[in-house]
């Protein structure tokens, strides 16, 4: 069984797709960390991550780099934002996702084209979303345990225009996949937003 996971950032989706993963008993794959070290990689060799030819030469990076914390901080997200709209970067990751899904018994993948472009055979899809308030209260509420000085405003800021930037790329854009269903966190708690998310699924399975 493969299910995907799509939504914009700080929705749930991340939470969402490990818990799923648990339940069912699949292996998960967090598709932004690719982006993220990309991002990264390209920051640390002094290269620009609106520049293709410097995101590309980032793609191939050693395994070891996605256990790295410094991926999944904020400025990390905002790198794989802006690395992940050229077309190539996307391309060169694409097949590594597609093995990752096309493993035998299944998987569980989240990212913002799982749905459309990398699994769209996917037994089961959601989208998972929240308003962008929802959102950036608690990427705030994330970076305060990090950084004291951590502005609302700023990530809020951040939040809208990631969500433009991935939403408007002429490759594989922030879109909810036609069969994929929709499940908006913006009031749910984790816990009552991953059982929302298990029986959707399970819906999912029992109409297979």
């Amino acid at each position: 069984m493969i299910i995907a996971v799509d939504g914009p950032a700080a929705s749930g989706k991340g939470t969402i797709a490990r818990a799923l993963a648990k339940h069912f008993g699949l292996p998960w794959l967090d598709t932004g960390l690719l982006y993220s070290a990309v991002g990264i990689r390209v920051m640390r060799a002094g290269g620009n991550p609106d520049d293709p030819a410097d995101a590309l030469a980032a793609v191939n990076f050693d395994d070891a780099l996605l256990d790295d914390p410094a991926l999944r901080s904020e400025e990390a997200g905002r790198l794989a934002s802006r690395v992940s709209v050229h077309a190539a970067v996307r391309a060169a990751l694409a097949e590594h996702q597609r093995a990752f899904a096309d493993r035998p018994g299944g998987a569980v993948i989240d990212g913002r084209d799982i749905g459309t472009v990398i699994a769209p055979g996917a037994d089961a899809k959601l989208f998972v979303t929240a308003s962008p308030e929802q959102r950036a209260r608690r990427r705030h509420r994330d970076e305060l345990s990090r950084n004291a000085d951590a502005d609302y405003d700023a990530i809020l800021a951040d939040i809208v225009e990631r969500d433009r930037r991935d939403s408007e790329r002429s490759a594989s854009p922030l879109v909810r996949a036609d069969d994929a269903d929709l499940l908006d966190t913006s009031d749910l708690t984790i816990s009552a937003a991953v059982r929302r998310a298990i029986e959707l699924v399970e819906a999912r399975k029992g109409k297979r």
